[in-house]
């Protein structure tokens, strides 16, 4: 099984669960999965992640270009579905114009083109009119998702303390 990363998981790690000088862990098996295949994101999201300035940005940068996934025609076909599907619904406006212009209807048209799970901490809101949530557009569109720590879990990711770390009074 392969991944997809929104920005809601890299930004919320950043900010909560995950910080940077303090779990350096996740960071490192987030590289790891990626050079083991099993976890992207897409260029849309590094973009997202680029109009900040903190590490990050930093630590985006410093990642393989194979990270984010560029767009390829087989997305672009699938695209083609997600618009539909955003269109049928019963969204307000500018709720669907909002939703084709971030990096979230990238994110499922990459899934929906190469059966990735999508990973986000999105929740699911089927009867929004003002905002169109990824796990919605995925049931939609018949895009697997689940969020980080399910992921996490399913693939035996593990963060231990290093020794020596704690010094005692």
């Amino acid at each position: 099984m392969a991944y997809l990363l929104d920005a809601d998981v890299f930004i919320s790690a950043k900010r909560d669960h995950y910080r940077m000088n303090v779990c350096p862990g996740f960071w490192d098996w987030i590289a790891a999965a990626n050079r083991a295949g099993i976890l992207y994101s897409v260029k849309a999201i590094r973009e997202d992640l680029m109009r900040g300035s903190d590490l990050l940005v930093s630590w985006a940068r410093q990642q393989p270009k194979t990270f984010f996934l560029a767009p390829d025609a087989h997305v672009t076909s699938a695209l083609e579905t997600v618009t539909n599907w955003a269109n049928s619904q019963n969204y307000n406006p500018e709720a669907i114009s909002e939703f084709f212009g971030v990096a979230d209807y990238w994110l499922v048209g990459h899934a929906l083109a190469t059966g990735y799970t999508v990973i986000t901490h999105e929740v699911s809101a089927p009867t929004s009119k003002k905002a169109i949530k990824v796990p919605d557009v995925c049931k939609g569109v018949g895009v697997k998702w689940t969020n980080p720590f399910e992921m996490l879990e399913r693939e035996g990711a593990l963060f231990v303390l290093a020794p020596n770390r704690i010094e005692t009074q």
